[in-house]
Order: C-alpha cells, then sequence, then structure tokens
C-alpha cells in the first residue's frame, strides 16, 4: 500500500468488536476505521454513529466486498469465521481473525490451504489470528529468556487463566476449553516452539457458582513434542477477576509473569464486590491485555502498509483448534487423547508454525 492509512472495516459488535472498534478509532496510527458489520443492524448502526464517516451493515459479506475497505477484523462469532475468512481472501484483503480460527480441524486447514495459496502467488500470507498474548510485553520477555538459551532447556510450564464469572450462561464445559484454554494451548507452542501432542483433561469437583452441569474449574495437561508438560488451571467462574498468570521452568531456573508484586505472602479473594491481591485483580481481558491487543493490532495495521505478515499464523489457529478438538475429546472421557494434526511437509509451504512476533 501507499502513505495513506489502511482502511479497517469490523465485523462482529460484541464486547471484542466493539472493543475493537474503539480501538482503531483512537489508538492505531496509520489506521482508518470506516465500516462495522453485525446481523444486530441496530447495535451495529448505533456503533458506527459514534464515529464520523464510519458505515454500517448487517451483512458481514457485503462489507468485505467493498472497495471501501482495505482489511478486515473479523469479532464475529467462530462458527461464521470460515466462511468470512474465506471471502477475506478471495477479495485479497488482510484479516485479523479472533480466535477460535474455526470450530474444528478440517475448517480451520481448508483456511490454511487457502492462504497458502495466496501467499504461493503474491508472496504474503493474508490470515493473522488473534492470539494475543504474543504481543503482551511479558509474554514476549519470556518467550525472549527461554529462546536465548541461558536458563537451558524448558521443561515445565504452569498456566493459570481466570475470569470472574462468564458471560452468559450457554457457556458450557465444551467452550471452557474451546474458548478459554485455547489461549493455552497458543502459549505453550509459542515458549516451547513445537506443538502440543497429547492432551488431558481432568474435572474437580464443580465450583456451586458454576451453571448446572458445568465442569468448572478444569485442570488440562498437555504433553509437548519435546517432553515437556504444561499444566493448565481454567476457572471461569473465580468471582475475583481476570487473573492469568504463567510460569516457566528450565534447567537453571524459572520465571514468572502475571503475578502482582505483594511482598513474601499473597491472597486473591472477592471483596466487596472488588478481587484483590497486592493491588487490584483486572476486571476482564480488556483491562489485563490492554497492552497486548494495541501492538497486536497495531504490528498488524503496520504489515497491511508494508505488504508483510506478521504474529500467529493460520496453521497457528488450525493447531490450536486441534488441540482443543482433543481436549473436548479428553474433557468427554477423562483420558489422555493424542492431537491429530496433519503433516506440514504436505501442505504448499513449510513456513514456521511458532515465529516470534516482530
Amino acid at each position: 500500500m501507499s502513505g495513506a492509512p489502511v482502511r479497517v472495516g469490523v465485523v462482529g459488535v460484541g464486547i471484542m468488536g466493539a472493543d475493537h472498534v474503539e480501538r482503531l478509532a483512537g489508538r492505531i496510527a496509520h489506521a482508518e476505521l470506516v465500516a462495522v458489520a453485525d446481523p444486530d443492524e441496530v447495535r451495529a448502526k448505533e456503533l458506527a454513529s459514534r464515529h464520523d464517516g464510519v458505515w454500517s451493515t448487517g451483512d458481514a459479506l457485503e462489507l468485505i466486498a467493498s472497495d471501501d475497505v482495505d482489511a478486515v477484523v473479523l469479532a464475529s462469532p467462530g462458527f461464521v469465521h470460515e466462511e468470512q475468512v474465506l471471502a477475506c481472501l478471495a477479495a485479497g484483503k488482510p484479516v485479523l481473525c479472533e480466535k477460535p480460527l474455526t470450530m474444528d480441524s478440517e475448517s480451520s486447514l481448508r483456511i490454511v490451504r487457502a492462504d497458502r495459496e495466496v501467499e504461493a502467488t503474491t508472496g504474503r500470507r493474508l490470515v493473522q489470528v488473534g492470539f494475543m498474548r504474543r504481543f503482551d510485553p511479558e509474554y514476549a520477555r519470556l518467550r525472549s529468556v527461554l529462546a536465548g538459551g541461558s536458563l537451558g532447556r524448558t521443561l515445565l510450564l504452569h498456566n493459570v487463566h481466570r475470569n470472574a464469572s462468564v458471560p452468559n450462561a450457554d457457556f458450557r464445559s465444551e467452550m471452557i476449553v474451546r474458548d478459554s484454554l485455547v489461549h493455552e494451548v497458543d502459549v505453550a507452542r509459542f515458549l516451547f516452539g513445537e506443538e502440543v501432542v497429547l492432551v488431558q483433561v481432568l474435572s474437580p469437583a464443580p465450583t456451586s457458582l458454576a451453571a448446572a452441569g458445568v465442569i468448572d474449574p478444569q485442570v488440562a495437561i498437555f504433553t509437548m513434542a519435546g517432553g515437556g508438560i504444561v499444566t493448565n488451571e481454567v476457572f471461569v467462574n473465580s468471582q475475583v477477576g481476570y487473573e492469568v498468570r504463567c510460569e516457566a521452568v528450565a534447567e537453571r531456573g524459572s520465571v514468572v509473569i502475571g503475578r502482582p508484586s505483594s511482598g513474601a505472602y499473597s491472597t486473591a479473594l472477592a471483596l466487596d464486590g472488588v478481587g484483590q491481591w497486592g493491588g487490584t485483580v483486572p476486571a476482564d481481558y480488556r483491562e489485563r491485555f490492554a497492552t497486548a491487543y494495541d501492538l497486536e493490532v497495531q504490528a498488524w495495521v503496520d504489515s497491511v502498509r508494508s505488504g508483510t505478515s506478521v504474529g500467529p499464523t493460520a496453521w497457528d489457529g488450525y493447531a490450536a483448534t486441534a488441540v482443543s478438538t482433543a481436549g473436548m475429546a479428553s474433557l468427554a472421557s477423562g483420558e489422555r487423547v493424542p492431537v491429530d494434526l496433519v503433516d506440514p511437509l504436505t501442505l504448499s509451504q513449510n513456513a514456521s508454525s511458532t515465529k516470534e512476533p516482530s
């Protein structure tokens, strides 16, 4: 592209989409918010009306095809992602697609193949998946430390992922795996630089504050291709706040990120409706990862302007979906389940699937 700003359309105006709209309108350099789309046309129109010159539609495909739109942010539900991402590829438009890439491995793999066909022709891939933790300064620094080798080989990761509560009563046990644990899947792949090969999801006694029949919390154990182990606690009705942290254990040391500094002893509790822990626990993911989201979207816009690619690829989205699929099978059985990934050598290109964002 020229030096002109990137004209961006946002599909989906729920919590995440609305957050991206405000981000693009006010905090991202060289970007111009031009359109929003959502089946809830009243909500889309209201959101668009907050910003001069922004139009709205109830049809995502209309926005994607519009000559007024250079690039697309997809914050729509996962079950419509395949159609919308493929429409972006057909139109030759870069797309930042929020997780999950799709709801199953087969449809994610179709996107991988389509994006690699575009890359083979144009020299650039068009799909970036919204695993924003790769852009979080703490996670990026941890990746740099581990990759630098000063601590020796990475042996273990311990991840904690807690929400105060779920957004609606329809958030079931499987969604904890597909929509929440999927972030830990990408963190494991990002920090180890290799694939997850086995998954086991354990079901502790559920909290009484979860909806009937919902298994919450869950503990997932990943086995990495090189033999490393990753433990993951996901607790989406913790009543405290949005608490995400990670500890990496290596041969010559360990590193913890995401934990507030609180001296020798700390406690997290729900106190007068406010989560506290050596300070205040963030209320939700938009607060905890505000900087990561800004850096992610800015890097994406910059890559669109320069005609390059950055961040998690369609393969990363596919791999995370494949692990989540195995995780849901393990949730049902309690057994260790192998992850079914295609051999990347059978695909059109063999780009690294776990590159650090630049």
